[in-house]
């Protein structure tokens, strides 16, 4: 979830506004049908108001809906609006949308469940010759020369004012993905494109692809760096690539495991692998490196799952042999599920709350904050 005031940056990114605005512009009818997915404070919801839609379905499963509706009331738009908080894939509409516009990204538009959300719209929301925003995206890969980012990543786990070894932690932090803004200067070869993601078409939410890079000018190699190009509506987009006006989305960097010397004209080979895995990607990349001489190369395989922070404790629980046991948070947690059976309300539940776990809940007020909180939860 963003804060209020992360959703104020999305609106503050002039490019990225400016750039939905005009696609809506360019689609939204009198009349029209318009469904927005993530509304957040809606703004484009309202937006699809002044342009003349005669019925906007907002869909958000954060808080920030709220403010959303108070938005369209200030606007004179609150009986055009249908708020509904909730994930887009659990909702039905009783019309079918002319329009339906989302911006579900993170970084990269790979992230969490845009894509089956998307998909799962079009099939069931978009009116026969509706429009969907954004139209296509397209994800482009370069090798870079990226010091900065590098040391904050990685160098900093070799390189301590304790003078200790760190370097467990190195290992961990080397298949680490953080976002980064570069410059054209710092790419050593050309951009190659990696996936096209055609929204009218695409299902998959997983996507992987080989590609062989040939280096441009020698430099330092520090690792990949990733971006995409969205095209709203024909004519109509934006782009947070190297060079391009700064937008709040930049760039991911996938590190190497060290850096390499690379010469104009040695091969780069990166396999590049997204996994959508319950709700958030996994990503892999592997590298081959020919060298410049008559040696082997170097070949690096990486990916966030070697990256992850494992507790052995954790994984022990989870193994199929062993014998799990409520603790006094589960009893707690069971007993408060057992109680919301749509008979009685949050007040009475908390009282027996309290009056059963008194070592947990001096009071009944106490309860009510947990009892509000399980009601929210599952409710």
């Amino acid at each position: 979830m963003y804060s209020l005031g992360g959703y104020g940056h999305m609106i503050e990114d002039r490019i990225r506004t400016e750039a939905y605005a005009r696609a809506l512009r360019q689609t939204v009818r009198p009349g029209s049908i318009v469904l927005e997915i993530g509304t957040g404070p809606g703004v484009f919801a309202v937006l699809a108001c002044q342009l003349g839609a005669s019925r906007v379905y907002a869909i958000e499963s954060d808080p920030v809906i709220q403010v959303a509706r108070e938005v369209a009331a200030a606007n004179g738009c609150a009986e055009r609006i249908e708020f509904i908080e909730d994930l887009s894939t659990r909702v039905t509409l009783p019309i079918q949308a002319n329009v339906i516009v989302s911006d579900l990204h993170g970084v990269l538009p790979l992230f969490q469940n845009l894509l089956p959300s998307i998909a799962d719209a079009r099939r069931r929301f978009l009116a026969p010759g509706g429009t969907l925003i954004p139209k296509r995206e397209t994800i482009w890969v370069a090798i870079a020369e990226n010091p900065e980012h590098y040391s904050k990543i990685v160098d900093i786990w070799g390189k301590n004012s304790l003078a200790q070894d760190l370097s467990p932690a190195r290992r961990l932090a080397v298949n680490d993905i953080q976002k980064a803004h570069l410059t054209p200067k710092q790419l050593l070869t050309l951009p190659q494109l990696w996936a096209t993601l055609d929204y009218a078409t695409v299902h998959s939410p997983h996507h992987r692809a080989g590609l062989t890079f040939s280096v441009q000018h020698s430099g330092v190699g520090h690792g990949i760096v990733v971006w995409f190009d969205s095209c709203l509506v024909d004519g109509i987009g934006f782009s947070n690539a190297p060079g391009a006006p700064e937008t709040i989305y930049g760039s991911m960097f996938f590190p190497w495991t060290e850096p390499v010397s690379l010469a104009e004209g040695q091969n780069v080979h990166v396999d590049l692998d997204a996994n959508l895995v319950a709700n958030d990607y996994v990503w892999r990349w592997t590298t081959h490196i020919d060298s410049a001489g008559s040696g082997p190369g170097l070949r690096f395989e990486q990916s966030q799952f070697a990256g992850a922070v494992v507790s052995l404790t954790k994984l022990r629980r989870s193994a199929s042999d062993h014998v799990p046991q409520l603790s006094e948070d589960g009893r707690v947690n069971r007993r408060a599920l057992e109680l919301i059976d749509g008979k009685k309300s949050l007040e009475a539940i908390a009282r027996q709350l309290a009056s059963e776990f008194p070592q947990r809940f001096a009071c009944w007020q106490q309860g009510l904050s947990y009892a509000t909180k399980i009601s929210g939860e599952n409710g």
